[in-house]
């Protein structure tokens, strides 16, 4: 994020795009519900009606993976009304000319053919985002689980640069994380292609200063992504390390995943659970949750915070630290830490957006990053004296559709995501008696005009089948989708979501199509 939690009760206009807030993030949403009572607008960008729209100022139903159509032509009013800010473009930004050529096809014709919007809902849309002084953009999977999702977060960064709403209080970009350490475990490397830090593998100066302090020769190639790893396992991955993670559930194309994974001479699974993945695996390390350790989570707003152990893990689970370093041990690297404090304090010797971030200053509040000082207060917000490459740069993106869409075989549009109740892929909380009370199994979204077609009520069971599997699952009748779309949530193992979904990836994050496959329903009789 941008920006700060605090910050968005300030906001005098909010856009959701592609997050079901109220269901993903409750507490966030609970800051926005509030900046509306204080009278700020709101635009909520989804397929389905979601429990934001029953307060928003406007809705823009757009058809799933049609997104940057939407956004260009959201851009294009905004150009057309001279709503730009040419003082923070001409400043702080380059390549506008070209970008701004490359949206004038885009017209609100053209973008209501496309998303299924009425282009006075565009013109609307662009016209509040591009008055409003304060606006902030708000989003989830539904931008990023797309084979464009990359090109989806860069329009919307076209679109908060060309009204120059970045560097501000309460403006901003703001990418809401799935899970509460989310971003804490990027910052600390754990992807394939930066060492803490967001410090590049591959360029020489960061891999020599990594080498100095951890006193070993390291590898410049980039590395796999979770999504690459399961494919390679088909062939030239011999083990794998799991750590926190139930690809089994929330991977595309389960099928997929379990024959990848028993192709595999050796699995480890470290988890606090026995999951779907884990009973596919060699060894089974057991690990300590949240409650069960000390060290710091760094949340979805960057900003960091203690966690102190509660109480003892249960049995032989370990804080995953003394698994890590045991585990470095026996192979041969020693790590000499004592404690997680001294993780922490070579993190920030090494990453100076956290040198000015101790345990002490932390104890009972926590610090943004960056904070490169011991003085320093923190970070809200990002980039108010300019950004780390000099000029932020636009990037052209043309609309193209999603990898598999509806056809005479599969006439329905599949899209996955959470509910409020169970989290994830319910590996904790379907082991809890009062929430399966609340939301104990698998539904199928289904608008009432196709359930009409199919000949079947809420409560009776349907066959969903994709080109990669099927489940049958039980329906539920709502408007919340329109006609040819239908929703199912992933959480739940024995209706798994993720046995229809496809394998498409972005071809830059490597993300996979979580949001658009095409299935067929045939009610049970």
């Amino acid at each position: 994020m941008t920006n700060s939690i605090p910050e968005i009760q300030n906001h005098d206009l909010i856009f959701v795009i592609g997050s079901n807030t109220t269901e993903t993030h409750p507490v966030i949403s609970l800051r926005m519900k509030k900046a509306v009572k204080m009278g700020a607008e709101l635009i909520v960008a989804d397929p389905r009606r979601i429990d934001l729209v029953r307060i928003a100022t406007l809705w823009l139903q757009h058809k799933p993976g049609t997104d940057v159509a939407l956004l260009n032509s959201i851009m294009h009013i905004i150009v057309k009304e001279h709503l730009i800010d040419k003082k923070f473009i001409e400043d702080r930004t380059e390549d506008f000319e070209s970008f701004k050529e490359s949206i004038e096809e885009y017209t609100p014709d053209v973008g209501e053919k496309i998303t299924g919007v009425p282009k006075e809902d565009i013109i609307k849309a662009a016209r509040l985002y591009g008055n409003a002084v304060r606006p902030g953009i708000y989003y989830t999977m539904g931008i990023t689980q797309h084979t464009h999702g990359t090109e989806n977060v860069f329009a919307i960064a076209n679109l908060a640069l060309m009204t120059g709403n970045l560097g501000r209080e309460s403006t901003g970009v703001n990418p809401l994380r799935g899970q509460n350490n989310v971003q804490g475990a990027t910052d600390m490397g754990c992807i394939p292609d930066f060492y803490p830090g967001y410090q590049r593998v591959n360029m020489r100066g960061v891999k020599e200063k990594f080498e100095a302090a951890w006193g070993a020769k390291l590898p410049d190639k980039i590395g796999l992504t979770a999504t690459e790893m399961i494919n390679a396992a088909n062939g030239d991955l011999k083990a794998l390390y799991i750590m926190g993670e139930n690809p089994v559930m929330s991977d595309p194309d389960i099928s997929h995943t379990v024959k990848a994974l028993k192709k595999l001479d050796f699995l480890i699974v470290q988890d606090i659970f026995m999951t779907e993945t884990a009973e596919l695996a060699d060894v089974i390390l057991p690990a300590a949750c949240f409650a069960e350790k000390d060290g710091t989570f760094t949340n979805t707003e960057r900003r960091v915070q203690r966690i102190r152990k509660a109480v003892e893990p249960p049995g032989e689970a370990k804080e995953d630290s003394w698994i890590i370093k045991e585990l470095s041990n026996l192979c041969g690297y020693k790590m000499n830490f004592n404690y997680i404090e001294d993780v922490f304090r070579e993190a920030g010797k090494l990453w100076p957006a956290l040198a000015g971030i101790t345990y002490g200053r932390i104890a009972k509040k926590g610090l943004h990053w960056p904070c490169p000082t011991l003085d320093h207060p923190g970070t809200p917000y990002l980039f108010k004296g300019g950004f780390p490459r000099g000029k932020a740069a636009f990037t052209i993106v043309n609309y193209r559709p999603s990898e598999e869409l509806p056809d005479s075989e599969y006439p329905f549009l599949l899209s996955t995501g959470r509910q409020l109740f169970q989290y994830h892929t319910g590996t904790m909380t379907r082991k809890i008696d009062q929430i399966n009370e609340v939301s104990p199994e698998a539904y199928i979204e289904i608008n009432p005009a196709n359930a009409k077609k199919l000949g079947v009520n809420t409560g009776e069971k349907v066959t969903v089948s994709s080109r990669r599997g099927s489940i049958n699952v039980k329906v539920l009748i709502s408007d919340t989708v329109a006609e040819g779309i239908v929703f199912i949530p992933f959480h739940y193992r024995e209706a798994a979501a993720n046995m229809l979904t496809n394998t498409a990836l972005d071809p830059i994050s490597k993300i996979p199509e979580l949001k658009v496959c095409a299935v067929n329903i045939e009610a049970i009789k």
